[in-house]
């Protein structure tokens, strides 16, 4: 006699019971986290040696490596074999700005610059402002009045005038945001 009491619920019946849950779960998200909301975090990743257009203008053949050295700096690349030739490379990739690739390289015959090979490279000015990630405004408030409301203003500032000195003013629950959301 030590039956228990046991509660079946047939499969089928459990499946559409777990369906209807997880979509009633799923349709309560849609209209509060928007596609926005969960973004990784990318890190900034910056590789070699930035050359700009005036450090590309600045050198000449005939220059020795050492001052080649004082206007570029340190080569990324100067490979044992190939002791004539010095690569500099430049990448960064910051979250929000397309990602930047710059190529240089120098030639040497003996201890004397022969030759410089580029890719289009950007004055220090233009890479400054290519580093800058575009600001969206977003919508703005409206700052005008109707002439209803500025005369409503007026009736309550004229009525508030000799005691508003001796009671506090009141303040808005809320405020407008000064810039908008950065999302």
């Amino acid at each position: 006699m030590t039956d228990s009491l046991t509660f079946r619920l047939p499969a089928q019946g459990l499946a559409a019971c777990l369906l209807l849950v997880s979509l009633a779960g799923c349709g309560s998200l849609s209209g509060s986290v928007s596609r926005d909301t969960f973004k990784p975090f990318v890190p900034e990743v910056v590789q070699g040696n930035f050359v700009s257009n005036e450090q590309r203008q600045a050198l000449r053949p005939g220059m020795a490596r050492a001052q080649v050295r004082e206007i570029l700096g340190t080569p990324l690349i100067a490979s044992l074999f190939h002791a004539n030739r010095w690569d500099y490379a430049f990448s960064i990739q910051r979250q929000g700005v397309p990602a930047q690739n710059f190529k240089l390289t120098v030639y040497f015959q003996g201890d004397v610059l022969e030759q410089v090979d580029s890719d289009v490279l950007p004055s220090e000015a233009e890479f400054a402002g290519r580093l800058v990630r575009p600001k969206s405004v977003g919508k703005l408030p409206n700052l005008q009045a109707s002439e209803e409301e500025l005369k409503k203003f007026a009736k309550t500032s004229r009525a508030d005038g000799p005691t508003a000195a001796s009671s506090p003013a009141v303040l808005p629950r809320s405020y407008p945001p000064l810039e908008p959301a950065v999302r």
